[in-house]
């Protein structure tokens, strides 16, 4: 995937970043988009985290694919998060592929792509390095930070770390860790990608060889788990390709098998693998139960942040019990919290895809909680 970096905004911070891993960025990209207007008070900023293949163009039409961003349901004007209102930011994660520091990146010690020599990152430093952002930006503290799945996640890290710059957060369909089903997903996926001989270790911008089938078939692996059994047999149930009957071979007779390879070969034209395989990574790391000795609710000790988690009930990559835990601990520190599960066939995806209710929950949270938040800020 080739970047046409005129088209995109970022910055560069020559502060030093402590990663969890133990090894030290001297400096920094941090790669990012804003929509909206930042009010004089500057207390209409949301902070949206994307989720692992997502990037920084949450709305509008991405500059760089030429797509459409992939929260354009819900961002945007008169939307839930309404950007005649609200000034909304989103970057690129460190590790990703969208102008962020990554494997894709060029190393300043070789003058090459970093590849694998790019540190293992996790949601912390992800979020870390964000804070940066904000800063740059000059804004102490945002209305909310949210997002949805890995986007949860770093939503849920920021408010543990950083209680003092949001108001509020909107963690939406994630965990306070990962499974062993989802690492064991996740473990698939870098097995696919590493199995393919033009990955090359690692190596494969040497070359200018791409390892399409193992990114395309780790897609695959991922897309059936955002998807819920119900969603799937009624979208596609055992449905023939049109108009033709058994093939008696190994192509794709049935529907779904088209789908999956669809999805997992245009992905592969806009992610990077070895982006995929540190992002990934990150999420297995993620274990808020262990950064507190096993106590969630010391994640949150003290906070004054104010929750909404909502959940899908069809969604059995992050259960709604998982969601339940987060609002468990919250109620334990007397923290303020709501949650919403959202009775949907559309499994983890929902987040992504047309769900009134959802839209409806959000933009009823966000409307409230800004108007506390501006009386809060006028005293």
């Amino acid at each position: 995937m080739n970047i046409d970096y005129s088209k995109i905004n970022k910055i560069i911070i020559n502060k030093p970043l402590k990663l969890d891993c133990g090894e030290t960025l001297e400096k920094f990209d941090i790669a990012y988009e804003t929509f909206g207007r930042l009010d004089e008070s500057k207390s209409n900023a949301i902070l949206v985290f994307h989720a692992l293949s997502g990037d920084q163009f949450v709305t509008g039409t991405n500059k760089v694919t030429g797509r459409e961003g992939w929260w354009n349901y819900v961002v945007g004007p008169s939307l839930s998060i309404d950007t005649n209102k609200y000034f909304v930011i989103c970057a690129n994660v460190l590790g990703g592929c969208m102008g962020s520091s990554g494997p894709k990146e060029i190393d300043p010690k070789t003058n090459k792509p970093y590849g694998l020599n790019f540190p293992v990152i996790t949601i912390k430093d992800m979020v870390s390095a964000q804070i940066h952002l904000l800063d740059y930006l000059g804004i102490d503290k945002t209305l909310c930070v949210l997002g949805g799945s890995m986007g949860g996640m770093q939503a849920l890290q920021f408010c543990s770390l950083f209680p003092n710059r949001t108001y509020s957060s909107v963690p939406v369909a994630c965990a306070a860790s990962h499974s062993a089903q989802n690492i064991a997903f996740n473990e698939l996926a870098r097995q696919a990608i590493m199995a393919d001989p033009n990955w090359d270790s690692g190596n494969y911008f040497l070359s200018g060889k791409v390892p399409r089938n193992g990114l395309a078939v780790a897609r695959m692996a991922g897309h059936i788990s955002y998807l819920s059994e119900q969603g799937l047999e009624n979208k596609f149930g055992r449905k023939l390709q049109e108009g033709e009957g058994l093939k008696f071979s190994f192509d794709a007779d049935f529907q779904v098998e088209s789908y999956l390879k669809y999805q997992g070969y245009a992905f592969v034209d806009r992610f990077d693998a070895n982006s995929y395989l540190y992002i990934t990574r990150a999420m297995d790391y993620f274990d808020l139960y262990k950064l507190n000795n096993g106590n969630l609710s010391k994640a949150f000790k003290d906070t004054k942040v104010k929750f909404c988690i909502i959940s899908f009930s069809t969604d059995w990559l992050y259960p709604t019990e998982e969601s339940k835990k987060i609002v468990i601990a919250l109620n334990s520190i007397g923290a303020k919290v709501s949650f919403v599960n959202i009775i949907t066939n559309n499994g983890h995806d929902s987040f992504l895809v047309e769900e009134p209710e959802f839209f409806q929950t959000l933009k009823g949270f966000l409307d409230s909680t800004y108007e506390d938040f501006k009386n809060e800020n006028s005293r």
